[in-house]
């Protein structure tokens, strides 16, 4: 084995431009493999159900897109099959000696390597309808369970995260590895925190129940009868509506705004990311009312440009804010209080300019990526060790 392992991931979205800047999970994966790069590992990235198959090199990376399995029965299997087949050829020919890859759906299920496996807690569905208090399908559960069995080992993005997966599919003496998703902070910078937009409020994410969405246009209102001249700006696709059956989130966001707020609220659907960046530099107040998250990027993506975020309180978020110090954390159902916090920021612009600099204090404490690549080597490193000594 290389002084320095030879890392793999598979992952169903990446945002690299080969692929129209798609980031899903694929962000937080995406910032470590820059920072891996840098430090001079080798990088695999296995980016599967794509359009069109091809393998793009650059410096210490190589990136293999892959397309599903053409089967029109058991495609859920076969597709793994063949990602599994891909990959094997792969780590012969390349030399790999450890992969990851997430939670979600149990992608490695069916699948079997010669060199350890590494699941990171990104949330499986089996997490999300958790939270969400839905039913799972039994299949989906059944897959993501496979799928951890064949791990040598399991990163979290949050204590709480990991802690719950392991109470969701019983996995007793695993140790769960804490490590937070990371940015390059030289990225996310903000030289002029005092120019923003007057009683701007942004919200960045998927437009979906799932994430508080709903809950914004009571809360709006309630901000708006204190500070009439609020704006709301969203950023995000638009998804479905799982409970309600509407094929769009943000028609059912229409219908609930007071006619008079909704002058006030703009949609801007998926924009570019150097765009996306833009908007949180303007902005008075950063939301994020999620119900279900693992840790949140758009969140400490946030902090780290100095804006005061008021966040949802559940679980993973305590472990990404000190309320009343670096942010604000409030139950995404409880109107009245988020209302109330965000009025406060509004209204004093001494607080949220002092609540915006201990945010991004607090992201440099525990969300720099030089840090936390270490942190993820050395746990590679521990797991590649006690897998060579089992053979």
């Amino acid at each position: 084995m290389a002084l320095k392992p030879h890392i793999a991931y598979i992952v169903s979205h990446y945002p690299h431009k080969a692929f129209g800047h798609d980031g899903g999970l694929g962000t937080s994966v995406y910032n470590l493999v820059e920072k891996l790069k840098m430090l001079g590992n080798k990088v695999s990235v296995f980016v599967y159900s794509q359009k069109r198959e091809f393998i793009l090199e650059e410096d210490n990376v190589t990136i293999y897109s892959l397309t599903d399995s053409k089967a029109s029965l058991f495609k859920f299997y076969f597709n793994r099959k063949k990602i599994e087949k891909f990959i094997k050829e792969t780590i012969s020919q390349k030399g790999i000696d450890i992969l990851e890859a997430p939670d979600w759906t149990g992608i490695t299920a069916f699948m079997n390597f010669k060199i350890p496996l590494v699941i990171r807690f990104h949330g499986s569905d089996a997490y999300f309808c958790h939270l969400e208090k839905r039913k799972q399908k039994p299949k989906n559960y059944w897959s993501e369970k496979l799928a951890l069995k064949n791990a040598k080992g399991f990163i979290a993005p949050t204590t709480f995260a990991g802690e719950l997966s392991r109470k969701i599919f019983k996995l007793k003496n695993d140790e769960v590895k804490t490590i937070h998703h990371g940015l390059e902070l030289q990225n996310f910078t903000n030289d002029a925190p005092e120019n923003f937009e007057k009683g701007m409020i942004l919200y960045v994410g998927t437009i979906i129940r799932k994430k508080g969405v709903l809950e914004l246009p009571d809360i709006f209102n309630k901000v708006r009868k204190n500070y009439p001249d609020a704006k709301l700006i969203l950023i995000g696709s638009d998804a479905a509506d799982i409970q309600t059956n509407s094929s769009s989130t943000w028609q059912l966001m229409q219908n609930q705004f007071e006619k008079d707020d909704l002058s006030n609220v703009e949609y801007l659907g998926k924009i570019p990311y150097n765009e996306v960046v833009g908007y949180i530099k303007k902005a008075n107040v950063c939301v994020f009312p999620t119900f279900a998250e693992t840790l949140g990027m758009v969140t400490i993506e946030s902090m780290a440009m100095k804006k005061a975020v008021v966040n949802s309180n559940i679980g993973w978020s305590q472990e990404i804010i000190i309320d009343g110090e670096s942010g604000y954390l409030v139950h995404p159902n409880d109107h009245d209080l988020y209302a109330e916090r965000i009025s406060e920021l509004l209204q004093d612009e001494s607080l949220c300019l002092k609540i915006g600099k201990q945010a991004r204090k607090r992201v440099e404490a525990k969300f720099d990526i030089n840090k936390l690549a270490d942190e993820n080597i050395e746990f590679y490193q521990k797991i590649i060790n006690q897998y060579q000594k089992i053979l």
